[in-house]
């Protein structure tokens, strides 16, 4: 789990998962849980450090979101330009922060050095990601997850539901909100 290496090229990507799948440690590239890795049966990028959101309307709005991060790195690349990287062990940090806190503490922001409110952090990538997410039609989706910065994460909704009425009222709650989107 957690970031992918980086990989100098796609070719020492294929030796180094390869090795594994010609030991058997895995039968393929599905069975690698990063949070970002290439589909196994797609030409695609899978994000997977937000599975599983119990709204539709959420999922939508991530998948607008990474989209538009992905054009507007190919965007970048395509015009000779490059992007700051950063040590693992901060983004881990970060990783960790989101995690423990969701959208209440805030996140490093490395190139200011300072802890930033998520919603600061959020007006400035949607900025940063306007052109790209209006050239495909997705500004909307993404501007959509304020609501999920103003009231909340599924996990706070939850937390509140079991706070209420217990295991069962969690279950009830991801049910509603389930069948809400149907």
């Amino acid at each position: 789990t957690g970031l992918p290496p980086l990989f100098a090229s796609w070719g020492e990507y294929e030796r180094t998962t390869g090795t594994l799948i010609d030991l058997g440690v895995i039968p393929d590239t599905t069975k690698i849980w990063w949070d970002l890795r290439p589909s196994d049966h797609y030409p695609t990028l899978e994000t997977r450090i937000f599975d599983v959101q119990p709204r539709l309307e959420d999922a939508l709005a991530l998948a607008a979101l990474t989209q538009a991060i992905m054009r507007m790195l190919l965007r970048l690349r395509d015009h000779n330009l490059r992007w700051r990287e950063y040590d693992r062990f901060l983004i881990s940090e970060n990783r960790w922060r989101a995690q423990r806190y969701g959208v209440t503490e805030g996140l490093i922001d490395f190139g200011d050095r300072q802890i930033k409110p998520f919603d600061t952090l959020f007006n400035e990538l949607v900025t940063l990601l306007a052109e790209d997410a209006e050239a495909l039609g997705t500004l909307d989706d993404i501007t959509r997850l304020r609501e999920v910065i103003d009231k909340g994460t599924s996990a706070t909704r939850q937390r509140a539901a079991f706070a209420e009425g217990g295991e069962n009222a969690v279950v009830r709650h991801l049910m509603e909100e389930f069948e809400a989107d149907l």
